[in-house]
């Protein structure tokens, strides 16, 4: 009975997006809009300012995610990363339905709503070692390019070459900057400055900044480089500390799953009182509560070691 008041929902549904001509992309975009731009009062806008309200942890890990996509050159998928996640939303609850757990269904469909969110949380990490690595190496022959001829615009030119995107990119700008629209040296590096995310990389920049004024400075440079391998080793440990422990985390996940069916074959009581009991219905609605929960706190736990000033 379930599955055909389902059908007959989805199908309602389709109905309306039939008769007022509108477009998956469309309804998507004005739901995901008016869940983040909605009307607010001053006081409202001034305490999230001023950080005396906390934003909503949906709210939150939406603008998150819309900045590791602008960070990572992919701002441009962020509608479709809304449409999978409305999509899982729908699956989540199509499922917990035709399972006849009504406790399930919000568990369910705001789980599956994040999950494309959190996916993207976890390419972020890789994104930011390759931009760690590649800046180790273009900070590191450029700095000594630069101690040698005391000449930023020339050290650079000398090894773009050697240099990989998206780190290529933003000397090339650097580069084409100088020479053709402003050769201001400070105004250049403080706009390179802000391109690249990473905290050792802007102190490099603040400190070729100092440099212009004080050449003795320089000798600051090769500190501010080395804390970029040293932060590699850090990650380096850490990666190899977490392995066991997450690993360990994914094989219970498969466990919980895995034993719902599993409680059909060796009991099959159990299993009737598992999944057709208000009880048993409430005990399955925890156990993917917490599930997801914890998946939360995994990605969150397990992301890189960054330098902070």
């Amino acid at each position: 009975m379930n599955i055909i008041l389902l059908t007959a929902c989805i199908g309602m549904i389709t109905g309306f997006f039939i008769l007022f001509s509108l477009s998956l992309s469309e309804f998507t975009d004005g739901v995901f809009k008016s869940f983040l731009n909605g009307p607010k009062s001053l006081k409202e806008e001034i305490n999230e300012t001023t950080d005396r309200k906390k934003v909503g942890f949906f709210k939150r890990e939406i603008k998150e995610v819309q900045e590791i996509l602008k960070i990572t050159g992919r701002a441009s998928r962020f509608p479709m990363l809304c449409m999978l996640s409305l999509a899982l939303f729908t699956v989540g609850t199509s499922v917990a339905i035709m399972m006849g757990n009504f406790f399930l269904v919000p568990v369910l469909a705001v789980g599956m709503m994040l999950l494309p969110f959190w996916y993207v949380r976890l390419t972020q990490t890789h994104f930011k070692k390759d931009i760690a690595a590649e800046l180790e190496t273009a900070l590191s022959i450029i700095t000594t390019s630069y101690l040698r001829n005391e000449d930023i615009l020339t050290a650079v030119e000398e090894n773009i070459n050697y240099l990989n995107p998206p780190v290529l990119s933003v000397f090339k700008g650097f580069v084409y900057r100088i020479k053709m629209i402003n050769p201001d040296i400070n105004t250049g590096l403080q706009s390179i400055r802000k391109q690249i995310d990473n905290a050792v990389f802007r102190e490099w920049c603040d400190a070729l900044i100092a440099c212009q004024q004080d050449r003795s400075l320089k000798s600051t440079l090769t500190p501010i480089v080395s804390k970029l391998s040293d932060m590699r080793v850090v990650n380096g440990e850490l990666e190899n500390l977490v392995f066991e422990p997450r690993k360990e985390f994914i094989t219970m996940q498969m466990l919980v799953l895995c034993n719902i069916p599993l409680l059909y074959f060796l009991n099959k009581d159990w299993y009737h009182t598992l999944m057709h009991t208000i009880p048993g219905q409430i005990v399955l609605a925890v156990c993917f509560i917490i599930m997801f929960v914890s998946m939360a706190f995994v990605i969150k736990l397990t992301q890189p070691v960054e330098y902070r000033r």
